[in-house]
């Protein structure tokens, strides 16, 4: 009888699975389960105060760390590319502000994934009566990555002070939704990487893969060209990962700098579309292929 239950797990477990995509129908208020989460949170950090002091005593030495080493840099050159030093600032400004989103709302549960499966927590995070991607994608917050968010701002405000330019409330906007199309992309990318954990296990290398990918973000599109691998570089991270618009993009839209081509604003905006959609039905299919902490 017990060797007959145990064979029958994985359809019953598939079973449950639809039985809770009906239950996630009622439209729970997602906006007081986030504020749950981040009161946790909060809770978290308060308890461990000598952990949430080294994190931002931490971020903000490497934030004035890169400040300093492209200080030097620019004592040397004018320009990096066609970027000019409050140019190039203001883009790095861009970049650690939709990494430190990513990282203080996403990065520490997509990592922690792969323990959910490995401990069997999983299964009650499917029995819950809400979307299992929000679940997954919100229980954790780092909010010591927010003074991240505070330092990558003043940055900005400093760039285009520099500059002498007051952006248009137009470009504003535009930048503001070029952020989350970044913010979109690395989580999308994030999202698909983690849910492969279904299937490996673990999928530590994966993740420094996820790394290795987008450093190449954390340099202005521009500088690809001028040799062969760099254009088929720029091309790659361009149209199949798009991950050179992520701050290149933004950061001329806000600059008032020209883009090339002129349409590739467009093409960030499909791809963040795109990248969501693909990583949701990725991390669905990994769901429906999980078959329980007891099977």
């Amino acid at each position: 009888m017990i060797k007959e239950i145990d064979s029958q797990t994985p359809a019953l477990f598939s079973a449950g699975l639809l039985i809770g995509d009906r239950i996630r129908m009622s439209h729970p208020s997602y906006r007081r389960v986030f504020l749950t989460f981040l009161r946790n949170s909060l809770v978290r950090e308060m308890t461990f105060r000598s952990n949430f002091i080294i994190t931002l005593v931490t971020r903000t030495f490497w934030f004035a760390a890169q400040i300093t080493l492209f200080e030097i840099i620019f004592r040397s050159v004018k320009t990096i590319n066609d970027w000019s030093r409050p140019e190039y600032f203001a883009f790095m400004a861009t970049g650690m502000l939709v990494n430190a989103i990513v990282e203080t709302f996403f990065m520490p549960n997509c990592a922690n994934f792969s323990e959910l499966i490995r401990t069997g927590n999983l299964d009650f995070a499917l029995l819950k009566p809400i979307d299992t991607q929000f679940l997954i994608s919100f229980e954790k917050l780092e909010l010591a990555n927010l003074n991240h968010i505070v330092l990558a701002g003043s940055l900005l405000g400093y760039s285009l002070w520099e500059l002498g330019r007051v952006p248009t409330p137009a470009q504003i906007v535009l930048f503001a939704l070029l952020i989350a199309v970044g913010v979109t992309l690395f989580y999308s990318l994030m999202l698909m990487l983690a849910s492969t954990s279904v299937w490996f296990g673990r999928n530590q290398g994966l993740y420094d893969f996820w790394f290795y990918i987008t450093v190449f973000a954390r340099y202005p599109r521009s500088i690809y060209s001028g040799s062969p691998t760099g254009e088929a570089l720029r091309f790659a991270f361009s149209y199949v990962v798009p991950i050179l618009l992520v701050v290149t993009v933004p950061a001329r839209v806000l600059l008032d700098k020209a883009l090339d081509p002129s349409w590739i604003t467009l093409v960030a905006f499909a791809s963040a579309v795109g990248a969501l959609i693909v990583s949701r039905a990725v991390f669905r299919w990994s769901l429906i292929s999980y078959r329980s902490a007891s099977s």
